[in-house]
């Protein structure tokens, strides 16, 4: 329109960078960190995030480049998600679980010029940079995050976080991004393959989420929040920045336990936290003597899986508020929220709970969100029933993924982002996921791939065959189990398979149950995961007149009526298919993957 103009005076490119410069001045005095008997005020933590960026441009870091970080929730942690940006670096945050093997993968494909690692993973830090100065010829500066600043003699030659911050200076020029797209984090997802994506945000993106993040979970000003959900998952969901944006209170938590989540909601009156149902869990079953009365309502955001009604229930006796979000490492963290209507408090508790377990609508920085048929990109009807694939479009959706041009444009094919996830829309609007497009295990919040957990059985000495799949646990949700048949003359326990595993995997990513016999095979020679699937689970007393119909892609593959308990079926088949199945009186309609049936017991 003629007379608009484009300057610097009604235009400034977005970054949260902002918000703790905001909070210096309107916040100074007010506690930004509490950690033990550590406390900062947000004019502190505004000057040592301000000396941390100094520091690391006098160290050579320039625009672009990459800084990583292996720490718990600990003040350094936080203050590295200002310091580094300011710097006009690249913050990537590196998961705690993983080993000395990942890391150094991950160094490496990020190119990491500083890692930044709290002494408690040190050793896994050395593992890993020994690992990677065999293949490169220069490796990331180490800088070491000692508890309180204490020094030790078994940290000689190494630089020390606290030493770092008195080189720098207070009136160093922030380097703000010139434009708002610019990179601001790397993320890395949980891995659903042995090679996990590096997820680019942006400075934008991660200003607007963090905003959504905090009026999703109705943040107010000056809140105080316990850091439950890691710092390295998806920054926090956002809320490292989002927090400082309200001029809250930041309460870290380097060891997460039932006694340490009621004992600092008690002494600093905390607002709200988050976590994965794995925390919820935690918090409803502490002991009597580990639970303290909540001195007000307590929010409480959850997501990764829907939350059990009867934590739901026991969370809501205990006073805490939950807010059910989903999204993903690639949409910032949450990028929908099941919004809570007035008109449901007066329903029973089984239904008020069914509704909060969905996922919800879109917040209100994603643009978009639909169930689509992820051939046709047709919105499926919502009637609760037919499935399809959740697509997000918005400006909290990532720039791409680094150095891997073929699965971003994959991902964003159609110009939508493609989730992999399979849900359901519900005749209000609310979309209720049913299952993941892609064969992984979900424990605790944290992705597992199958196929590396199988190339580290396969590395046994006595191994033949091996299949991992995921098994139901009531606390992390699913653990893997390890399907083994052994050579022949070979004789190995359980505990000799875990032990094996433990040694060569993050304990998380270790089977947790063997189970030892044949494996049956697919006619191209590939495992059953069926079999699998059904062997865990006490089947063979059930005796249910079993029939269906597979079609797939509009051709009739097969019609089969046998006892569930002697089904020997099944074929190579593509990840979604449409299904009708009778289950004597039970009817199922709609589209199903793999992964769903098993469930089901097929």
């Amino acid at each position: 329109m003629e007379g608009s103009v484009r300057c610097s005076a009604n235009y400034v490119p977005l970054t949260p960078i902002s918000f703790i410069e905001r909070s210096a001045w309107v916040y100074g005095e007010r506690t930004s960190i509490i950690y033990g008997s550590t406390m900062y005020t947000w004019r502190e933590t505004h000057d040592r995030c301000r000396r941390l960026a100094s520091s690391l441009a006098q160290m050579g870091v320039s625009r672009g480049d990459v800084v990583a970080a292996l720490a718990p929730n600990i003040p350094a942690m936080y203050e590295l998600h200002f310091g580094v940006p300011m710097a006009g670096a690249i913050l990537c945050t590196l998961n705690t679980r993983h080993d000395p093997n990942m890391v150094s993968n991950l160094l490496s494909h990020s190119e990491a010029k500083f890692l930044f690692v709290d002494y408690q993973f040190l050793e896994i830090a050395r593992g890993a940079l020994r690992l990677l100065s065999q293949t490169k010829p220069k490796i990331p500066l180490l800088v070491l995050i000692l508890e309180n600043g204490e020094r030790t003699t078994s940290i000689n030659n190494i630089l020390e976080y606290e030493s770092l911050l008195k080189t720098g200076h207070t009136d160093f020029e922030i380097r703000r991004p010139s434009d708002e797209c610019d990179p601001i984090s790397l993320n890395y997802t949980s891995g659903t393959t042995s090679r996990p994506k590096g997820v680019i945000y942006s400075h934008r993106g991660a200003f607007l989420n963090s905003l959504s993040t905090i009026i999703i979970n109705e943040i107010g000003s000056m809140p105080v929040y316990l850091w439950t959900v890691p710092m390295f998952h998806c920054n926090g969901w956002c809320l490292t920045w989002g927090i400082a944006a309200q001029g809250g209170t930041n309460v870290c938590l380097r060891n997460i336990s039932a006694s340490a989540i009621f004992d600092n909601i008690s002494l600093h009156k905390v607002t709200h936290l988050g976590g994965a149902p794995t925390v919820l869990n935690m918090i409803v079953n502490a002991s009597k003597q580990e639970q303290k009365p909540l001195p007000s309502r307590v929010g409480v955001m959850t997501g990764g899986a829907p939350p059990p009604p009867q934590v739901l229930f026991k969370m809501e006796e205990l006073g805490f508020i939950v807010t059910h979000s989903y999204g993903l490492t690639e949409t910032y963290g949450p990028g929908t929220i099941c919004m809570w209507k007035p008109e449901w408090d007066s329903l029973p508790p089984e239904e008020r709970a069914r509704l909060k377990s969905r996922q919800g609508l879109n917040h209100l920085c994603m643009e978009e969100l639909d169930i689509k048929d992820p051939i046709t990109m047709n919105s499926v009807p919502p009637d609760g029933k037919t499935m399809g694939e959740v697509m997000f479009r918005g400006n909290t959706v990532m720039n791409g993924y680094f150095k891997d041009s073929n699965a971003t444009e994959e991902a964003f094919a159609g110009g939508w982002f493609r989730s992999g996830d399979l849900a359901v829309k519900h005749v209000d609007g609310y979309i209720q996921l049913k299952d993941r497009s892609k064969d992984i295990i979900i424990s605790g919040g944290e992705n597992i791939s199958t196929i590396e957990v199988e190339s580290v059985l396969f590395s046994h000495s006595k191994v033949l065959e091996a299949a991992v799949v995921g098994r139901p646990d009531d606390y992390w949700g699913e653990t893997p189990c390890a399907f083994v048949k052994l050579k022949d003359n070979c004789d190995a326990s359980a505990d000799e398979i875990i032990r094996f595993c433990r040694d060569r995997l993050p304990r998380y990513m270790s089977p947790r149950t063997v189970v030892f016999g044949d494996l049956p095979k697919t006619s191209t020679g590939r495992h059953r995961s069926i079999f699998s699937r059904k062997r865990q689970r006490p089947w063979e007393a059930l005796q249910v007149k079993v029939s269906f119909k597979i079609i797939c892609n509009s051709h009739f593959l097969m019609f089969y009526s046998c006892y569930e308990s002697s089904v020997w079926l099944l074929l190579d088949l593509l990840n979604n298919f449409c299904i009708t199945c009778h289950f004597s009186e039970l009817k199922c309609h709609g589209i199903y993957s793999l992964r769903t049936l098993f469930r089901m017991g097929f």
